[in-house]
């Protein structure tokens, strides 16, 4: 099997697999999926991910068509390095394969300028029009006209709210601190027409390729606000260069004023994806998030 033959048939794929007709070596693919680097007939690589035998859950239905829609939605825009998506089924997802390489100042400053293109490419509302998921949980992508603030809410902060409180991850204090922020989300300002965002940004899914490009993997791609996206790419220590990456991203499109002290408010989703889907190891991560996020509401309302 070479890549022009994959492309024509690539629900061969899994058979090939199966019968153990092509190269396949086990690399590192997250916290979810098993993953492993292919090597064609034409000696070409790619990328294959599949759902990991006692996982301990089904398969979630739709779950690498959504990641598929995603990653082809940001590479339409032309604008940062996405993989192409060479097979996509129900059970599998095959991506063209990055050589890692690694983070250099000028790559770091090349992101930054593409990210903010990628945001301008913009998305028709909030949300989009694929069944969303965020690691392994659903994440509600039914289209929205917003405002931002209240569209956060109702999807990004409340569902996960809910879960992390039903499951035990978080206690009524840390529930008590999150519900604060999403009482007055309003008053944190920033409402912006929906952008073009990866969704999913933290350091893990930014890969620093041999080519002295980044590319962006694992999305959970949607209409969203930009500084989702920033404000993600400094969780768990920050994307090597950061400074550089956000000095050269304000300099192609600044954010909006007081997007620093709104860092914590856009990173209060993915801490509290964590408490769902890991349980109380981030209960205190979310109850910090939560506070300053607060904190930084009230440093913008005395200098407002």
């Amino acid at each position: 099997m070479d890549l022009a033959y994959l492309r024509a048939h690539p629900e061969h794929l899994p058979t090939f697999l199966t019968h153990q007709r092509i190269r396949e070596t086990p690399v590192a693919g997250g916290d979810i999926c098993a993953a492993s680097r292919l090597t064609l007939d034409d000696g070409h690589s790619i990328f294959a991910k599949t759902w990991p035998e006692g996982a301990g859950r089904p398969l979630p239905e739709g779950f690498f068509a959504a990641e598929a829609a995603g990653l082809r939605w940001l590479r339409d825009a032309g604008a940062v390095a996405v993989p192409e998506v060479v097979v996509a089924l129900p059970e599998l997802l095959a991506l063209d394969w990055v050589e890692p390489g690694e983070p250099t100042p000028a790559a770091a400053e090349r992101f930054g300028r593409e990210l903010a293109a990628l945001h301008r490419a913009g998305a028709p509302t909030f949300g989009a029009d694929w069944t969303g998921f965020v690691g392994a949980l659903p994440q509600d992508n039914t289209p929205d006209e917003g405002p931002w603030s209240g569209w956060f809410v109702r999807r990004r902060l409340v569902p996960y709210l809910r879960r992390s409180v039903d499951g035990g991850a978080l206690t009524g204090a840390e529930a008590g601190l999150v519900e604060q922020v999403v009482d007055r989300i309003g008053e944190f300002g920033g409402d912006e027409p929906p952008a073009r965002i990866h969704g999913d940004l933290w350091p893990g899914n930014v890969l620093w390729g041999a080519d002295d490009r980044v590319w962006l993997v694992d999305p959970a791609a949607h209409g969203g606000h930009r500084e989702t996206d920033l404000a993600q790419l400094a969780l768990f220590g920050g994307v090597p260069h950061l400074d550089r990456v956000l000095a050269a991203y304000a300099e192609a499109w600044p954010p909006a004023d007081g997007w620093q002290e709104r860092v914590p408010l856009h990173q209060l989703h993915l801490m509290l994806v964590h408490t769902a889907l890991f349980g109380g190891t981030y209960r205190d991560a979310v109850a910090r998030t939560a506070r300053a996020a607060l904190a930084g509401l009230a440093r913008a309302t005395v200098d407002g």
